[in-house]
Order: C-alpha cells, then sequence, then structure tokens
C-alpha cells in the first residue's frame, strides 16, 4: 500500500499545486498579450534579423576590434551595410538598425563601440524577448499541469489503497480459512514434488520442449532458455541427460569431462555458464498464490495449469507416491480439479476476503480502521482529487 499522509496533507498539497497552476497561467496570459500587442510574425521576422546581426558580431567582433586587419573590417562593414539596405522598410525598430550600422562604419572600433552598440540594440532585444518569455511562461504553465495530473494519479492510488484497506477492514477473520488453504497447500506441494522430479529425472532435451511447450499458456510463466544453451541441449548427445547429470558436467575439470563427452569445451560453453538458470527452473510458476486470486483468475489460471501439468504428470511415475488413491493421491491434477472447484463449492469471495484481510492487515492499519483515520483520509484524498480535476477542467492543456 502506499505510505500513510496525514489527511489535511492531501488538501494542502491539491492547494498548493491549484495555486502554482494558477500562477503559471496567468504569466502565460500576460506573456500571450505581450506578444499579441506586437504581432508573432512581426516579432518572429525581429528576432531572425537580429539573429543574423549578431551572428555577422560572432564572426567579425574580435578581429576587427582595435588594431585589426585591414582587410577584414572593410568587409565587415560591407556586410553591416548589405544587411542594413536589405532590412524591410516596415520592419520594427528599423531605425535601431539603422543607428547600429552608423555606429559600425567607423574607422576604427573600441571595446566602447561595441557596448554603445549592443545598448542600441537594447529595445529590439526587449521585444524578441517576448517570445522567449511565452516559451518559458508555457513551460512552466506546462510543468505545472503536469504536476496536477501527476498528484492526481498518486490520489488515486492512494484512494484505490484506502478503499481496498476499508473492504479489508470488513472482512471477517474468523471465518474456516482452510477451506482454501489445505486445498491449495496439497497442489502446490505436489505439483512441486512431481515438477522437481520431473526435472531431475528427464532428459534435459525433453524438459526444454515442455518450457516451449507451455509458451502458449501465459498464465504460466516460465523463464526461456538462453538461446546458446537451447542449441548444446538440442544437438549435442549430453543433451538427452538428466539436468542434474548435466550440472554436475559442468562442474567437471576439461580433462575429466574428455571421458564422459565428445565436446567438452562446448558443454563448458553453454551449460557451465547458465547453471544458474537451471538452478532456478522450479514449480514456482505452476504453483497458486496465497492469497489466492480472484475467482475468474482461478479459473483461467488452472484450466491453464491443467494443460502444463498433464504434459509432464504422466513422464512421472506416480505410483512412488505414498500409495493411496484420490484424496491422498500423489496426482497432482486430482489436487488441482480440487482447487479449481473451490469457487463452486465453497463460500470463496468471503473466505478469499478473510485470507486477504489476515495477510494483509497489520496490527497499525487495523488500528487506523478502528479509529476512523482511514475514512478520514479517504474522505480527504476524494475532496483533494475533486480540487484537482476542477482545476484540470478551468486550466487546458496547451
Amino acid at each position: 500500500m502506499s505510505d500513510i499522509a496525514h489527511p489535511s496533507a492531501h488538501a494542502s498539497d491539491a492547494d498548493s499545486l491549484v495555486a502554482e497552476l494558477s500562477a503559471a497561467h496567468d504569466t502565460l496570459e500576460r506573456a500571450r498579450r505581450r506578444v499579441d500587442t506586437v504581432g508573432e510574425s512581426e516579432l518572429a521576422t525581429l528576432r531572425d534579423s537580429h539573429d543574423e546581426l549578431t551572428d555577422l558580431f560572432d564572426r567579425y567582433e574580435e578581429e576587427v576590434t582595435g588594431d585589426g586587419d585591414f582587410q577584414t573590417f572593410i568587409e565587415f562593414q560591407g556586410h553591416i551595410a548589405e544587411f542594413t539596405e536589405e532590412l524591410p522598410d516596415e520592419l520594427r525598430h528599423r531605425e535601431v538598425f539603422e543607428d547600429v550600422d552608423d555606429l559600425l562604419q567607423q574607422r576604427r572600433l573600441t571595446e566602447s563601440d561595441w557596448t554603445r552598440v549592443r545598448e542600441t540594440l537594447a529595445p529590439v532585444r526587449e521585444d524578441i524577448e517576448r517570445l522567449d518569455d511565452r516559451s518559458e511562461a508555457r513551460e512552466r504553465y506546462r510543468d505545472a499541469r503536469h504536476a496536477v495530473e501527476r498528484r492526481r494519479r498518486d490520489l488515486t492510488d492512494r484512494i484505490d489503497d484506502l478503499e481496498r484497506l476499508q473492504r479489508l477492514g470488513e472482512a471477517d477473520l474468523d471465518a474456516p480459512t482452510e477451506r482454501l488453504r489445505d486445498p491449495i497447500d496439497r497442489y502446490n506441494d505436489r505439483v512441486t514434488d512431481v515438477f522437481d522430479r520431473f526435472t531431475g529425472e528427464a532428459g534435459a532435451r525433453t524438459v526444454f520442449a515442455f518450457l516451449d511447450a507451455t509458451e502458449q499458456f501465459p498464465l504460466v510463466d516460465f523463464r526461456t532458455p538462453p538461446e546458446d544453451l537451447r542449441e548444446y541441449v538440442e544437438t549435442h548427445e549430453p543433451g538427452t541427460e538428466p539436468v542434474p547429470q548435466l550440472l554436475e558436467y559442468s562442474e567437471y575439470s576439461r580433462s575429466k569431462l574428455d571421458h564422459y563427452v565428445g565436446d567438452a569445451d562446448a558443454l563448458k560453453r553453454s551449460v557451465a555458464t547458465h547453471r544458474t538458470f537451471f538452478r532456478r527452473l522450479d514449480a514456482d510458476p505452476l504453483t497458486v498464490s496465497w492469497p489466492p486470486p480472484a475467482p475468474g483468475e482461478l479459473r483461467y489460471r488452472a484450466r491453464e495449469l491443467e494443460s502444463v501439468v498433464g504434459r509432464f504428470v504422466d513422464a512421472v511415475d506416480l505410483d512412488e507416491g505414498d500409495g493411496s488413491t484420490d484424496e491422498g493421491a500423489p496426482d497432482p491434477l486430482v489436487a488441482l480439479r480440487q482447487v479449481r472447484a473451490l469457487p463452486r463449492e465453497t463460500d470463496y469471495a468471503h473466505l478469499r476476503d478473510s485470507a486477504q484481510a489476515r495477510a494483509q492487515l497489520g496490527s497499525d492499519e487495523r488500528d487506523r480502521l478502528a479509529s476512523g483515520a482511514v475514512e478520514s483520509e479517504l474522505a480527504d484524498c476524494r475532496t483533494a482529487r475533486e480540487r484537482l480535476d476542477e482545476a484540470l477542467s478551468t486550466y487546458p492543456s496547451v
């Protein structure tokens, strides 16, 4: 569950975020009006002209200041004159660019001349900054709105947690959950035992064929064998050996291994480097969780498990079990069918709620439920979310 927060903190955070969004919206509106007062197209043209001029400054300033190269100086002044002549007659602040041209058409330029040039260009910069200010204001507004959206998602998650906590608090903690637990434990124990025997006795190639077959069952999620290991198992004779034998081979020295396999290097290269894959290959993807899943999920999972378990159970001699039949039989399919029948034959939803409550309700959570703190925080979260929803409706995305 999400971290516990003091109820009043939710409302305070929401108000703070909405205030930031409102302020960002006001700033953006002012920035838009400043652009609209002049006209975006006119400002864009002004910015292009300013950029072209400052590009010339960047290229020539250092070389033409002081006792620079005379030829370069004449070239620079020619570019400035050409730039000024080509400016549109209706360009905003055209007279400023003409004044800059006059300042630069001297026989010698000093640092102070460049300072005067930049001071003269100040009205141009102030105008084109309207576009930059609008871009910055738009970015701030987007960030503020995204912060509101993130907080709303967090509140929704918190509300889900609290509502779930309330449902758990209403569960009957004294319900006989063993009516679910015993069949599930029995199945899990049996399928684990039979799968361990299957992977310990069948050839690795057979085990890999089983893993390949499980890929069509999305609710039974086994890890896929590494490609180089798969290639070795499928194409080399030791691939017919049981997994424990392959693992034992992988621990042999190369000289010892030469006595048992045809290509010791290939086994070392392909098997020894993937011992962890084999050691992590267990029956966990075949088990049923506790607390148990929802009825529909259990039904679909049991259907897939029945198909998957049936693919290897026949490869194991079940007569090696305790010799009893049906209820006590070692066949995991029998136990699985009993698990599958639980939603039909028991008050499954009631017992499941109780199992979840026992597993997930700690003493602190029970105290918060009893004191009304959960109900209070839930109400505060809902109010805060409504405040954010109102803000998102008032301030649209841009």
